[in-house]
């Protein structure tokens, strides 16, 4: 029974605060996933995650700062792919995950 109360807290399609957080998380995976597959294989791994925020600025978590230095001679790579996908970045920022 609480199962079912969860399922459907956690559904996007119910509308709501926590719908809206569940429907940005899979917008932010979908973009992280698309974001990795653009780059070189040796890359897989190296963003813990991404985000495109309203201003246009492409937010790019990477798992380590020597991932973050690497992939910051690839932010013309990562701009395009996320164009390619039908987003509009402006600029591409590279962060390191707080872990």
């Amino acid at each position: 029974m609480a199962s079912d109360k969860l399922k459907n807290l956690l559904n996007p399609s119910n509308g709501g605060e926590l719908a809206d957080i569940v429907r940005r998380a899979r917008e932010m995976g979908e973009l992280t996933h698309v974001l990795s597959k653009g780059l070189p294989g040796e890359y897989a791994g190296a963003i813990v995650a991404a985000n495109l925020r309203e201003d246009g600025d492409l937010i790019i978590i990477a798992a380590s700062s020597a991932w973050a230095s690497r992939l910051r001679y690839e932010t013309d790579v990562l701009l395009a792919t996320a164009r390619d996908a039908g987003l509009s970045p402006t600029a591409c920022r590279i962060r390191v995950t707080q872990s």
